[in-house]
């Protein structure tokens, strides 16, 4: 009998993230890490009601790359370095925490007093230790500086790293496997088999893959090496993910990632002393978990 490709099924577990519910896949005990991402949160899908909204107050990151991607809805991204940015549909904002930034993403004004969906994914990409302490910076690029390939019922747009024959315009610091996969039902895709690490996200519409039938939400991380084959059993959407394996283990505490525990409790003292600086315009902020 044939090895299973699929290595772990991994079910979303619910948190809650300044009055808005997500979905979280990684990390989990049984995997840490999926190539480069330590994190992996599904926002929505869910309608706010008007004069409401997604309010994370300011709080800090350090040796990781934060990436939002939306399918619907807008965020409203701020940061210590006075980046102020909306980040809209098919869009990617990439901000490199490196040696510590400290951000707020809320609903934007105008969306709050609308209402409407919000749904897309918010994931962290842990740095390699040469990059841990590079210095903060943040990126925009809006979707239509993203590559997109299509083709016999699939449109595949790639967000970050390379797939396809095709490379994102975002600056990664390893190898990287991220892209939006949008299949009609019946159309089929490969997992690129470049990546050393790879998993799939269903977001929407259920997808075959190695057999078993998949229901959005859940996320399949595969084995090294072998062949998949995806199948779309309906209209389907879905997250590719991974890349070069880390070089080391990774402690995560908080909103801070790094090789060094002694790094995380300076982080800590930095945060409580008030020494990640100011977001512009912002007065409030989370304070360090007791």
């Amino acid at each position: 009998m044939a090895e299973d490709p699929v290595d772990l099924v991994v079910a979303p577990r619910p948190r809650d993230i300044g009055g808005f519910e997500v979905r979280r896949l990684l990390p989990v005990a049984q995997r840490r890490a999926v190539g480069p991402f330590v994190f992996f949160d599904q926002m929505g899908p869910t309608t706010i009601p008007p004069g409401h909204g997604m309010d994370v107050r300011p709080h800090p990151h350090i040796g990781l790359a934060t990436v939002t991607y939306l399918f619907q809805g807008e965020i409203l991204h701020q940061d210590t370095l006075g980046s102020v940015q909306v980040i809209r549909p098919g869009d990617v904002n990439w901000m490199t925490a490196g040696s510590g930034i400290a951000h707020s993403e809320r609903t934007p004004p105008e969306a709050r007093a609308s209402g409407g969906p919000v749904f897309g994914i918010q994931s962290w990409v842990a740095l390699p230790k040469a990059h841990e302490e590079t210095d903060p910076a943040f990126f925009h690029h809006p979707v239509a500086s993203l590559p997109v390939i299509e083709d016999d019922g699939k449109t595949v747009r790639i967000i970050a790293g390379t797939a396809f024959g095709a490379r994102a315009p975002v600056a990664t610091f390893s190898a990287t496997l991220y892209c939006d996969v949008v299949l009609k039902a019946g159309a089929k895709i490969e997992v690129p088999l470049e990546h050393e690490e790879r998993a799939i996200q269903p977001v929407a519409g259920r997808i075959s893959v190695a057999g078993r039938s998949v229901e959005p939400g859940s996320m399949l991380v595969l084995r090294a090496g072998m062949p998949v084959t995806i199948e779309a059993l309906e209209d389907a959407r879905l997250m590719l993910l991974g890349g070069e394996r880390l070089d080391g283990p990774r402690q995560m505490w908080w909103n801070f990632v790094s090789s060094s525990p002694e790094r995380l409790e300076q982080a800590k003292a930095d945060w409580k002393a008030g020494r990640f600086g100011q977001v512009p315009g912002e007065t409030e902020f989370i304070p360090l978990p007791e």
